[in-house]
């Protein structure tokens, strides 16, 4: 929250420069003489006597910084730290009195903004009691807007600021639309300095286009490559997106500005003719731009997290401890018995070998083949513990409906890290392996005791090895077609995962 609080205050600081400058810009630009001629009309057409300075700038800059002021009073201290912590009383004794403040000061700002009215009114009475009001209506309609805005905001921390902090696509996109507001903003607040037409044509054309633009690249283009593939979809959509973004800002623009008809009508033609020749194309092209980007990423993703794994996994699995214990296994059966077992053991480790050289560097193998090596690694650390009478290994697999294709990999770290912290010669374990499918998902469950190692135990802090790695390959090949829940307490560990191979 600390840091949402930062990124507002640094937007509401903007945006309060930016006004603050698109006021001062005219002052910069234009002589005393024509300030007067510009900004004076209406006390020059009632007879009144008009400086730009104390009748403009100075209340318009004073108005602003209130608004600022108290904004950043009411949403940063009395809202947080007591209306929010129902610490009413005191809350409210400190807002009170900032509203009337508020009020009073927008009074003495408009009592000099309109001061032009003292010679519509008859009355000094009568131009007073009009400031009074306005300064109501302000006052009111800013305690609304504010309500709204603090509403909205607690629903975009509550729903969404998570999200944007965890989702790269969707942070990308927010961020797209706040720098695309921003220059929007800035171009209105200084061309409504300098020319009000100029103004209400950016206060037309901007919106209108931004929302073409990001309603085609975050929808309708994606929707036509990754659902319906129709090109009488795509043009159907791009059609309405065009004509209802310019057409609603037309309609806006004519509510807020003073002109004939014909003259939106032609800014709303103008609009339709630049969304389809201008926005369009460079959407397109840039959605295309920026999806190969994301394939390429993807990709070396992909082939990233599975050199990763490879080396990941044979350092944890097939490293020279294992080799040892499965050798001096073989050794030990060898002297005690026949040689059956013993070829029975090397044919299984052999298999193991085979897989990891061959099957383990495709893309996606048959499960069954993930599924024999796992039974081959069984084997083997039964033969280890084969003398141990209280140690339980149960395997229960299902094959029936395993017709499907899996990343390589992606079952045995689970298995592998039970038997590394599942067995203990010394105490009572258990490790319990499940599979089974249906026509669309595998369903993979793990459970093994947990017991304290040694302390000289080099493998102690372990625990887990090959896991994150394995995470971060699922998220990578099976995004949104997973579930990995992992539970785990002071003598038992257990994981479950599900995988949708058939979307």
């Amino acid at each position: 929250m600390n840091q949402f609080k930062k990124i507002e205050f640094g937007i509401v600081t903007g945006i309060f420069l930016l006004l603050l400058f698109s006021v001062l810009y005219p002052s910069l630009i234009y002589n005393v003489f024509e300030l007067q001629d510009i900004y004076g009309v209406k006390f020059a057409r009632y007879h009144q006597v008009f400086d730009y300075y104390i009748h403009y700038l100075l209340p318009i800059m004073g108005q602003m910084a209130v608004v600022y002021v108290s904004f950043l009073l009411v949403n940063f201290v009395i809202v947080p730290e007591f209306l929010e912590k129902e610490r009413w009383i005191n809350g409210v004794l400190l807002l009170i009195p900032l509203v009337v403040l508020y009020f009073l000061i927008t009074i003495v700002c408009n009592s000099y903004y309109n001061g032009y009215l003292f010679g519509v009114y008859d009355t000094v009475r009568g131009a007073h009691m009009h400031f009074v009001k306005s300064a109501f209506i302000i006052t009111v309609f800013s305690s609304l807007v504010y309500v709204v805005y603090y509403f909205l905001k607690k629903a975009f921390y509550d729903t969404l600021y998570t999200r944007f902090n965890s989702d790269y696509a969707f942070r990308q996109m927010m961020m797209e639309i706040f720098w695309a507001s921003s220059l929007f903003a800035v171009l209105f607040c200084l061309s409504f300095a300098d020319s009000r037409d100029l103004a209400l044509m950016i206060f037309f054309f901007g919106p209108s286009q931004i929302g073409v633009f990001f309603i085609l690249r975050y929808k309708v283009f994606p929707d036509f490559e990754d659902v319906h593939h129709s090109k009488g979809l795509l043009i159907r959509d791009i059609a309405i997106t065009v004509i209802g973004c310019n057409l609603l800002m037309a309609l806006v623009t004519r509510a807020i500005g003073h002109r004939h008809g014909e003259w939106f009508a032609a800014i709303g033609a103008i609009g339709v003719w630049a969304s389809l020749m201008g926005v369009t194309p460079i959407c397109w092209f840039l959605f295309r731009s920026r999806k190969k980007q994301q394939q390429t990423v993807v990709t070396l993703k992909k082939a990233l997290g599975r050199s990763a794994a490879d080396l990941d996994f044979l350092r944890s699995q097939i490293n020279p401890h294992f080799l040892f214990n499965a050798l001096n296994t073989l050794y030990g059966t060898a002297l005690q018995e026949e040689a059956a077992r013993t070829s029975e053991g090397i044919q299984k480790l052999g298999d193991m070998m085979r897989f990891m050289l061959h099957d383990n560097h495709q893309e996606k193998i048959p499960l069954d083949k993930e599924v024999a090596y796992l039974q081959n690694y069984i084997a083997l650390q039964r033969l280890r513990v084969l003398s141990s009478p209280d140690i339980l290994i149960e395997v229960n697999i299902d094959e029936s409906q395993c017709q499907h294709e899996i990343a390589p990999m992606l079952l045995i770290p689970f298995v592998e890290n039970a038997f590394k912290h599942g067995i203990s010669l010394r105490h009572r374990s258990r490790i319990v392996i499940s599979l089974s499918c249906t026509a669309e998902q595998i369903f993979f469950d793990v459970y093994n005791s947990v017991h304290p190692r040694p302390e000289n135990d080099p493998e102690r802090e372990g625990m887990g090895i090959g896991l994150n790695n394995v995470k971060e390959r699922l998220a990578l090949l099976y995004p949104q077609r997973h579930e990995l829940s992992i539970r785990q307490t002071a003598s038992e560990f257990f994981i479950h995962l599900t995988i949708d191979v058939n979307k």
